[in-house]
């Protein structure tokens, strides 16, 4: 039985959004993700942070720590092996102001920002490219239904 995704209404905020509170939405964000999808990404540990990290931003070349909103680090799993031995944990990092600066001038709700950042993240993990979402997000805009389409 699959569950469909229903955003709750991002909780209303007096002051900006802690890093505590944007950990709390991607927890949520994360257990609406499929069944199919989530045992794949259980070793994946999720981090908010306020910013990249200045060796990240160099590394990068941003021009401003607001031009990133999430990070994934490992190994995806499309180039993994059964001989492939974990030198490091992967992660996913969002970045908790860039992301609420975003937030401030698109106008859409912080929930849904968090859980596109989440899942644009987590299919790095799964070996896509930011090209790859790209087609996969346009297909799925021309085809909201998600209808399978006929030979």
């Amino acid at each position: 039985m699959s569950r469909t995704y229903r955003p709750h209404p991002t909780p209303s905020f007096t002051m900006a959004p802690s890093l505590e509170d944007v950990e709390a939405i991607a927890a949520e964000a994360m257990a609406t993700i499929p069944e199919t999808f989530r045992q794949h990404v259980g070793n994946v540990h999720v981090h908010v942070d306020d910013f990249p990290s200045e060796e990240i931003e160099k590394a990068m070349e941003l021009e401003s720590p607001f031009d990133l909103l999430g990070l994934y680090q490992g190994v995806s799993l499309a180039e993994k092996s059964s001989a492939h031995v974990a030198n490091d944990i992967d992660r996913i990092f969002l970045y908790r102001r860039p992301i609420l600066d975003y937030w401030a001038e698109s106008g859409e709700d912080l929930t849904h920002i968090v859980r596109h950042v989440l899942i644009h993240e987590i299919g790095h993990h799964f070996g896509l490219s930011d090209a790859d979402m790209e087609a996969i997000e346009a297909q799925a805009e021309a085809d909201p239904g998600g209808a399978p389409r006929s030979p």
